[in-house]
């Protein structure tokens, strides 16, 4: 339909007639008007095909896949869409901790409508502020504390929109090995690229680096360069410069820095993964095409990667200049966790020529990476649970059974079929079945010692207590596929590791 100035009325939607039509039909040619809340772009006109339109965001992700140099001069209005904040509001886990304001988000969706139009209208007119995120820490495997920052519910909604919105854009660039928080991507496809990688390429030595404090030191200017490749639209830029220089509240004091993302927020894996793109993506994959000699494989995972090569020569060149690259962007390698092993299909014979003995082994998103043999003879590679992993799970259930000893057997049961489940589900690779039954037993081990100190004189046979394992504890079998199977199905021949 037309408006008064010829121009298309978008809040209607056109209607076919129907069918032996009479003279009184023309009122069921009139469209509906767009429900209440509803985004625009989801009621796009019919194309002849009548096939849908695509919409606003798949028009940008289009246009940014047939243009690689395209800069995007309007993105702020994907972002303040009402729609796309509601969807960004349920996507966040309900029982997350509050921010500094308190802030829940029960109580945010008690007028959740009225908040979220609220919301949008200081995105549209500028009036947004980012409030300082809430530090915390977590444990680490080695005994230190990571930090994590909790921002606002606000904030989460608005980064979580944001980064729906630059996704669109930066999917068609980013590279096939990068495998950290991006859509359809995942760690176990990391772990298996890097597994066929090793058993099908001429891999010999294997470069195990780790970033040294990654997210305490990018870099605000070289981010805001990075993301003016893309990003026009200074409104956006704003925002991120807003999130960025929003500081962290610990103990009553705010603290700001001109480098550094907080770890915890939804738009902080973005930020990492287009910090990397192009300071490392971008250039391995050009240093590999024209200085490698031999076959090099990449897998990275937000800020940890692995490097195979089939030359020592070109590991150690590769390693000097990565270190000048990296410096050249206020980076560097971690002296003591960044090493060149020896590994892959050749490495147990030559080293055994040598008298060196056992091929070295690496760690890799929590599993241990060996050489190894299948029952045939041939070469394969063996991904075991990370000892420093097994040990701390089993020290925090450990600590979590002491706390929770008085309370119901089927309470207990609950919490422990949720973490057995849940490591089965994630180290239930092909190979680690006996890791993963260590960990059963001894989770049912601990359990069962709980169970029995319960009282002075409280008695728990182990047959009994085999029934509650048989209840509630999960069976630590194999849940993925062989890595060549699962990368042919996904791939169909085409390499996830260019």
């Amino acid at each position: 339909m037309m408006n008064g100035r010829g121009k298309s009325d978008r809040s209607v939607v056109p209607q076919k007639p129907p069918n032996k039509a009479s003279a009184s039909a023309a009122e069921a040619v009139e469209g509906r008007g767009l429900a209440k809340g509803n985004s625009p772009e989801c009621n796009a006109f019919r194309t002849q095909s009548r096939g849908e339109a695509p919409s606003a965001l798949e028009r940008v992700r289009e246009a940014a896949r047939k243009d690689r140099q395209q800069r995007f001069t309007a993105l702020l209005h994907h972002v303040y869409d009402v729609s796309r904040l509601y969807g960004a509001y349920l996507a966040l886990k309900r029982e997350a901790a509050p921010g500094v304001d308190g802030e829940t988000w029960q109580h945010y969706g008690e007028d959740l409508e009225a908040n979220l139009r609220d919301l949008a209208a200081r995105l549209k007119r500028g009036a947004y502020r980012a409030k300082p995120v809430r530090r915390t820490y977590i444990a680490k495997t080695d005994g230190r504390q990571r930090p994590l920052g909790v921002p606002t519910l606000e904030d989460k909604i608005v980064q979580r929109a944001v980064v729906e919105v630059l996704n669109a854009i930066y999917e068609t660039d980013f590279l096939g090995f990068s495998y950290g928080f991006r859509p359809a991507k995942s760690a176990h496809l990391a772990l298996d690229a890097l597994t066929v990688g090793v058993m099908t390429k001429k891999v010999n030595w294997v470069l195990d680096a780790d970033i040294r404090s990654f997210f305490d030191t990018l870099d605000h200017g070289w981010l805001v360069k990075f993301v003016a490749h893309r990003v026009a639209d200074q409104r956006i830029v704003r925002l991120l410069q807003k999130w960025l220089a929003a500081g962290v509240l610990e103990e009553g004091k705010r603290t700001q820095s001109e480098v550094g993302t907080v770890q915890g927020g939804s738009i902080s894996p973005l930020l990492a993964n287009l910090y990397l793109h192009y300071v490392f993506d971008l250039w391995v994959h050009r240093w590999r095409r024209t200085q490698a000699r031999g076959d090099v494989v990449v897998v990275r995972y937000a800020d940890d990667f692995v490097v195979g090569f089939q030359h020592r020569h070109d590991a150690e060149r590769f390693l000097g200049e990565l270190r000048e690259r990296f410096a050249k962007f206020a980076l560097a390698l971690h002296p003591e966790k960044t090493r060149l092993v020896e590994f892959g299909r050749f490495a147990a014979p030559n080293r055994r020529t040598r008298g060196a003995g056992k091929p070295q082994t690496f760690n890799f998103l929590g599993f241990t990476h060996c050489c190894a043999k299948t029952r045939k003879g041939g070469f394969t590679v063996l991904r075991q649970t990370m000892r420093q992993r097994l040990q701390a799970k089993l020290a925090e259930v450990k600590v979590e059974l002491r706390r929770r000893m008085h309370l119901p057997i089927p309470e207990q049961g609950v919490y422990l079929r949720a973490v057995v489940g849940g490591h089965v589900r994630y180290y239930g690779v092909p190979s680690n079945g006996p890791s993963i039954g260590i960990f059963r037993r001894q989770v049912g081990w601990l359990w069962w010692r709980s169970l029995k100190r319960r009282g002075q004189s409280h008695h728990l046979p182990w047959r009994r207590m085999e029934q509650y394992l048989h209840r509630w504890l999960p069976p630590a079998h194999i849940c993925h596929p062989q890595p060549l199977v699962r990368l042919g199905v996904i791939t169909q021949g085409k390499s996830r590791m260019r």
